[in-house]
């Protein structure tokens, strides 16, 4: 059985999908991208700065499903640029005790939705 996963803290998906799916004891979110979840808007003033509204999206819907980032097991992350590969991972790694981080993978795409230079998906378990 599934769960839905919602919260007004994270931004409302814009098609038919959900912020995340709670299936027994495993938790799939749905990409992230910067959109500051009370505004609407995109938050786009620097790498690091979308990064951490990406962060912070995530960490509203693992909050929503009881879980933190200690119950994450694999990350995905899409970047328009692999130069800012460094910039993206200083601030995705402030999130994770390294010793028990997740695996993840990171792939540079053609494009992203709203041109945006960052996606993160993440899967957990409790």
């Amino acid at each position: 059985m599934k769960k839905i996963i919602f919260t007004e803290k994270a931004p409302a998906p814009i098609g038919p999908y959900n912020q995340a799916v709670l299936a027994g004891n495993t938790l799939y979110t749905s990409g992230q991208i910067a959109l500051n979840p009370e505004t609407g808007a995109l938050v786009t003033e620097s790498i690091e700065a979308e990064t951490l509204q990406v962060m912070q999206n995530i960490k509203a819907v693992l909050d929503a499903a009881g879980m933190t980032f200690e119950n994450v097991v694999k990350a995905t992350i899409f970047i328009m640029d692999m130069n800012d590969f460094g910039n993206i991972n200083t601030v995705y790694a402030s999130y994770f005790n390294e010793k028990i981080a997740p695996a993840r993978e990171t792939v540079q795409v053609a494009c992203l939705p709203k041109n945006v230079n960052v996606e993160i998906s993440m899967i957990a378990i409790l």
